[in-house]
């Protein structure tokens, strides 16, 4: 497969002063005045035709780093960049643009300054304005423009440039839903035409459905690379040793993809249908999913919780016993099991069902333990009325004639 872009070993420090004359002083002396900060240490990875790369990780991890260093707009200390092609890059909303030209106008200026010449900018002029659904608005000042009006002109500027690269930095979460979910087609039918996109959003659905692979980024090195739904999972772990104040961790892959304190561990995950007895269930039919639980500790005010995902990782519904209410406290060296009975109103397809225990509504303060790939099941059939889609919803029908006056 050809490579569109190389990064080698790439290294970025900045140096840190505490005022401006600190820095004017170290010029016309010998003597160091700055502390350095290293954003990015030891970058390298490779992106090739048609694929989209996304990155994740915390704030501060390194991620906007390199994405400048790889749009051109920084240089590393150390280390280098190849790059095979255009790279078009929607970094800091707004970037390119002068507050005082019109819309149409910034098309021409924007354009140009990711490489467009002005015939391309002529010949894309209108498709920019109608995928942009701006309207008369791009006879307007841009300074008159909402966020989200700006991010319309600049993904649909950057789309249509066609570069061999495009990057993608949070963008799409200041637009709205309809023109957010027009962004999503456009990226992947951009990939289908051999675009290669770096993709970096908070949005994990989002990454596993767009993405081929998923750098995760911690104080700037490079932790993990891989598959997206196993990156994702490890930024899950990340984000809970974070939250036990722990400055740096080494990600270790686990055969059940499971992170935690283990002081409450779950040993087992099953679903059963009412009627099949089995993981093989009709939409529509009760289930029971049974998570058994070993506590080694006593420990109150425990949320035990499920999550249902599709073929392709995406999460399809989630629930834990603090949505329900319900206080669970464990004893030491007891075993529990833990019941949720429920129909099952999803489409025909093959599911995993994540499990874990953990403090409040989230993993994220306290995590006792997370397990991913907990058990599997597959929808083959339907009770009822025939439904497309993800879920059923139950509507009520009804129909009465008009009565003309």
């Amino acid at each position: 497969m050809k490579k569109v872009l190389e990064v080698k070993n790439v290294t970025k420090i900045f140096k840190m002063y505490n005022n401006n004359f600190d820095r004017l002083k170290e010029l016309f002396t010998n003597k160091s005045y700055h502390k350095e900060f290293i954003a990015n240490n030891n970058i390298s990875f490779d992106l090739y035709q048609g694929e989209t790369l996304g990155i994740i990780g915390v704030n501060g991890a390194g991620k906007s780093t390199i994405l400048k260093q790889i749009a051109g707009v920084l240089e590393p200390t150390s280390g280098k960049i190849i790059r095979h092609g255009r790279v078009t890059a929607l970094l800091e909303l707004g970037t390119g643009f002068n507050d005082q030209m019109t819309g149409r106008e910034n098309i021409y200026l924007n354009g140009s300054l990711i490489g467009m010449s002005y015939k391309e900018c002529k010949e894309k002029e209108e498709q920019i304005i109608d995928f942009s659904e701006l309207g008369d608005y791009i006879d307007e000042p841009i300074i008159t423009y909402s966020s989200g009006m700006r991010m319309r002109l600049a993904f649909s500027i950057a789309i249509f440039s066609k570069p061999q690269i495009l990057i993608v930095d949070e963008a799409l979460s200041v637009g709205d839903a309809h023109f957010s979910a027009k962004c999503t087609r456009a990226l992947k039918d951009r990939k289908k035409e051999n675009m290669s996109i770096i993709y970096v959003s908070h949005d994990l659905n989002s990454l596993k459905l767009l993405c081929d692979r998923v750098v995760l980024l911690n104080h700037g090195e490079i932790i993990k690379i891989g598959d997206p739904e196993n990156v994702i999972n490890s930024y899950n772990y990340l984000i809970a040793k974070l939250n036990e104040k722990e400055e740096k961790i080494e990600i270790k892959s686990t055969k059940n993809n499971s992170f935690g304190t283990f002081d409450v561990e779950i040993k087992k995950v099953s679903i059963k249908g009412e009627k099949s007895k089995s993981n093989i269930i009709s939409s529509g039919e009760i289930v029971d999913i049974t998570i058994n639980i070993d506590s080694k500790i006593n420990i109150n005010d425990v949320t035990v919780g499920i999550m249902i995902r599709d073929k392709f990782g995406q999460d399809i519904f989630g629930t834990n016993t603090f949505y329900h209410n319900m206080k669970i406290d464990f004893k030491a060296n007891k075993s529990y099991l833990c019941n949720f009975h429920f129909p099952l109103n999803i489409g025909i397809g093959k599911y995993s069902i994540t499990a874990a225990v953990h403090s409040k509504d989230t993993h994220l303060e306290y995590c006792s333990h997370w397990l991913d790939n907990a058990a599997k099941f597959e929808v083959a059939g339907i009770i009822g009325s025939y439904f497309s889609g993800l879920c059923r919803l139950e509507p009520k029908l009804s129909l009465k004639e008009c009565i003309n006056e």
